[in-house]
């Protein structure tokens, strides 16, 4: 489980301008939900926050029971390897083929090459580049490379897979596939959270949708639409 509990987060302390408000928040594991608002409504902070790459201001973020703030530096890696994140502008490494792309992630954990045999054909297949394995991300279009950082941010298995803006350089009907693809993995338990700025998709997709506006969530609807706010 991540819980915030008044949480301020303040960049610039001489004009104590707040990119966070007073965030109390609980998702439970297992959970898909969606972060709506503006640019500047804190989305991404929150997600910095998660990943330790950020500390709060004031209040206490904890995940599985860990206080992030108080990670050391040294233990920050280990920490991150429950997550998978996935780019609005995907960060593939362009010298590298689909299948090398996906095997990068699997070697900082040192897996086997025999684990890697073994997981990505399968995390192709899943994705429906299996066809693809040797092309390169230039090769590729928007939607393919989306899928390919998908399988790289899911191939270690991470307990939360977090998304920001994923969809943003996408059309609808790839923006569509990524968000099924999504769904997919959080079946199997995985917990997602995806920051977004587009209504529409939302509300085609019935999750629980948190909007944030100016530092603070002021909504929070359980398994529904942003129009239903």
């Amino acid at each position: 489980m991540i819980e915030f509990s008044h949480v301020h987060k303040i960049y610039n302390e001489e004009t104590t301008s707040h990119a966070l408000k007073d965030i109390n928040l609980k998702i439970e594991d297992g959970e898909f939900v969606f972060i709506i608002g503006d640019s500047g409504s804190g989305k991404s902070t929150l997600i910095r926050l998660i990943l330790g790459e950020e500390k709060p201001t004031s209040g206490t973020i904890t995940v599985d029971g860990i206080d992030v703030a108080k990670l050391p530096s040294r233990k920050l890696p280990q920490y991150r390897r429950h997550f998978g994140v996935i780019f609005q502008d995907f960060r593939l490494l362009k010298d590298y083929s689909v299948y090398e792309n996906i095997a990068y992630a699997q070697r900082i954990v040192s897996a086997s090459p025999k684990a890697m045999h073994r997981r990505i054909p399968k995390l192709l297949a899943m994705i429906g580049l299996e066809e693809k394995a040797k092309s390169y991300p230039p090769q590729l279009s928007g939607g393919e490379q989306q899928r390919v950082a998908i399988a790289r941010a899911v191939v270690n298995g991470p307990f939360y897979l977090l998304a920001d803006e994923p969809t943003g350089n996408l059309d609808p009907a790839n923006s569509e596939e990524v968000i099924n693809l999504l769904q997919r993995f959080n079946s199997t338990g995985t917990t997602v959270i995806m920051v977004t700025h587009d209504a529409q998709m939302v509300n085609r997709f019935r999750k629980r949708v948190i909007t944030m506006h100016d530092g603070e969530i002021v909504r929070d609807i359980q398994e529904g639409g942003y129009d239903n706010a």
